[in-house]
């Protein structure tokens, strides 16, 4: 148990937020994590989250349900098929049909009551915006606003002058510098989910976006990813 100061975590199980977390923990917070079941396809990556929680030792670890199939509009909310086999040109084309609507606002909201609640004023988010760069919430503007409307959002910020800080450690990495960052800190990859169609037993489809951006960074680091795939695609093909 560390002795720093309290800071949240947003954990979804994935591959970058574990990341995120083990840098967290190497800066010396104590760390209280937060995971949101909110309707995802990939909801496996609950257990995920769980499993990395565990492994890391984190005391508190909460999931909250909040169901945003009610409002669809994303492949991981609705019956929208998830884009498979696309190469680096259709990836940054637009924002993709996997974006989910202002789900990094609602996360970071949650997030920052969680930690005023804590008596935290950090906050870690596994965000990146060179991968997926087409996702609105995941840019520096984003990150940068939201510190400023915590501050006018929250007691802590209006009476008491406490400025909040949201770390994003992973913003101008590249999926390669993620991982090599994650191993040189230990990071147990097998414990993770990325994939966005993966199978009931949590395989991932090799396919997606996700997928075909995590194998790819693994092989730029001579290693080879941990977690069991349905298909491994030729990895030159996605960036045609």
């Amino acid at each position: 148990m560390s002795s720093g100061p309290p800071a949240v975590v947003l954990l979804s199980g994935g591959l970058d937020s574990t990341t995120v977390l083990a840098v967290a923990r190497r800066d010396g917070y104590d760390i209280s994590a937060l995971s949101l079941d909110y309707g995802q396809r990939h909801a496996v990556e609950l257990a995920a989250a769980e499993r990395v929680a565990r492994q890391a030792g984190i005391r508190r670890h909460e999931i909250i349900a909040i169901d945003l199939r009610a409002f669809g509009g994303s492949a991981l909310t609705a019956d929208i098929a998830v884009p498979k086999d696309r190469d680096d040109r259709q990836m940054r084309a637009g924002i993709p049909v996997t974006y989910v609507p202002a789900r990094n606002t609602i996360f970071l909201s949650l997030a920052l009551a969680f930690a005023e609640a804590l008596g935290a004023r950090d906050i870690f988010i596994g965000v990146n915006a060179l991968d997926y760069s087409g996702y609105p919430d995941c840019r520096p503007e984003f990150i940068d606003a939201f510190e400023r409307l915590a501050i006018l959002a929250t007691k802590a910020g209006v009476e008491g002058g406490r400025a909040f800080r949201v770390h994003a450690p992973l913003m101008r990495l590249t999926k390669a510098e993620i991982i090599a960052l994650g191993v040189s800190l230990g990071v147990d990859y097998s414990a993770t989910v990325s994939c966005y169609d993966p199978g009931a037993d949590g395989e991932a489809c090799g396919r997606c976006d996700a997928c075909r951006l995590r194998l790819r960074g693994f092989a730029a680091n001579g290693l080879r990813d941990p977690i069991r795939y349905a298909a491994v695609p030729s990895l030159s093909s996605a960036r045609a």
